[in-house]
């Protein structure tokens, strides 16, 4: 028994030792991996922002072209709409004309 009480704090402590060389490494990898990961984020970070000008101009041609789309179709519909109301006054000066 009285080897057993010495053994088992030796064990355990070589085996918290070799548990917290284990972590150091583990961390040492993932400062390393954090590290190249802020640097590949910083780079997209950069082509991000080369991008937006030419988002930027792709999203004021979309509206100028939705602008022009519009105001193509509203001409469109008031030439429409006078040829239906030249035609609905004449009927009813025609009517009118009638009933005299």
């Amino acid at each position: 028994m009285e080897t057993l009480n010495e053994i088992f704090p030796v064990i355990l402590y070589g085996l918290l030792i070799i548990l917290v060389i284990a972590l150091i490494v583990l961390v040492i990898r993932l400062i390393k991996t954090l590290g190249k990961v802020d640097a590949v984020v910083d780079d997209v970070n950069g082509k991000v922002k080369k991008l937006d000008g030419v988002f930027n101009i792709v999203d004021s041609t979309a509206d100028a072209l939705s602008s022009f789309g519009d105001k193509f179709s509203y001409l469109i519909s008031n030439a429409i709409n006078t040829l239906f109301m030249k035609k609905s006054k004449k009927k009813k000066t025609e009517t009118e004309e009638e009933d005299f």
